[in-house]
C-alpha cells in the first residue's frame, strides 16, 4: 500500500476521532427521536458505518 493512502486512512480516524469526541457528542443528545431511535444513535452509528465504508472502499481500491 502506497504512503498516500495510508494517510487517507490516517485522516479517517482522525475524522473519527473527533466525530465521536464528547462536546461533538453533545450537539446530537437531545430528546427528538428519529423513526424511533434518539438522534445521538442515528448520529454515532452513521459516522461508524461512514468510517468503516471508507476505510473498505480505500483498501480493496488501493491495495497493490
Amino acid at each position: 500500500m502506497k504512503q498516500r493512502h495510508q494517510q487517507k486512512l490516517v485522516i479517517i480516524s482522525m475524522v473519527l476521532l473527533i466525530g465521536l469526541n464528547i462536546p461533538i457528542l453533545l450537539l446530537f443528545d437531545s430528546s427528538q427521536c428519529v423513526m424511533g431511535f434518539p438522534v445521538i444513535y442515528i448520529y454515532i452509528f452513521s459516522v461508524w458505518l461512514s468510517s468503516v465504508l471508507l476505510s473498505f472502499v480505500i483498501i480493496k481500491r488501493y491495495n497493490e
